[in-house]
């Protein structure tokens, strides 16, 4: 990609700390297509506002002291899971007492922290840099065994370097990520588990089956990466809670 048309996709705040990586693969998309460049840019920003700006506020994008409670409230994904994440977590980590906890694609579930069981070490890998930074203020003034780390979930080799560094319990987070892997790169989440699960203990997927925005049911069943999960790993668990569907396994 031209260093310049670069510049100026992320010249708009809300793609302006967004890792490289993502910003090609959606460049990709529209490379080749006869029409000028400010088009290019104009199609680029479109698909990375539909991948990004539904998990995202711009209330957001600033550091503020306020309760995580109050954060999760405000951001469009967690305010749906906000009343069920006790619940949720005591599923997802039961018989694991302490465990380190990898989020890709987090968001801002970091500020669900005080919900998980007491020693729980947790890691969130976020494209949105300005999300990463809300997440480390929140972990840093709070004192928290936590971090948040400013990463694309395409740079695959680092992702699985940072699972490798950690030798004791791990789980995985992939809460609402395999939608938006799928508009940049076409089956890479197949690829992405295969390489990442064999190094966890339990990785949890989850899907949204309601519109964020409508609340409406969706028809789409995702069954193409259900069966695929199926059929190369072992579900542990599987169920609804929310307005979320979420699916357990290991290898």
């Amino acid at each position: 990609m031209d260093k310049e048309i670069f510049e100026q996709i992320v010249k708009k705040r809300d793609f302006s700390k967004l890792p490289k990586k993502d910003v090609e693969k959606a460049f990709e998309h529209f490379e080749k297509r006869q029409v000028g460049d400010e088009e290019k840019i104009r199609l680029t920003r479109d698909l990375l506002r539909k991948v990004f700006s539904a998990f995202t506020s711009k209330k957001l994008l600033s550091l503020k002291d306020k309760d995580p409670e109050w954060i999760l409230n405000r951001h469009i994904s967690t305010k749906e899971r906000l009343p069920y994440y006790e619940e949720l977590y005591e599923r997802l980590l039961k018989g694991f007492g302490k465990a380190n906890i990898f989020d890709l694609g987090a968001g801002i579930n970091g500020f669900s922290y005080n919900y998980f069981p007491q020693g729980t070490y947790y890691i969130g890998v976020e494209a949105m840099g300005q999300l990463v930074e809300l997440m480390n203020y929140y972990f840093k003034t709070r004192g928290l065994e936590a971090m948040a780390v400013h990463k694309s979930l395409f740079d695959l080799e680092k992702i699985k370097l940072y699972l490798k560094q950690v030798k004791e319990k791990k789980v995985i987070f992939l809460f609402k990520t395999i939608d938006s892997l799928e508009m940049l790169e076409r089956d890479y989440s197949k690829k992405f588990l295969k390489e990442i699960v064999p190094l966890a203990d339990r990785v949890v997927v989850s899907f949204a089956t309601r519109s964020l925005i409508r609340k409406t049911k969706f028809r789409a069943k995702r069954n193409w990466i259900i069966d695929f999960i199926k059929d190369n790993f072992e579900v542990l668990d599987e169920f609804e809670l929310g307005t979320e569907k979420y699916i357990v396994f290991n290898e």
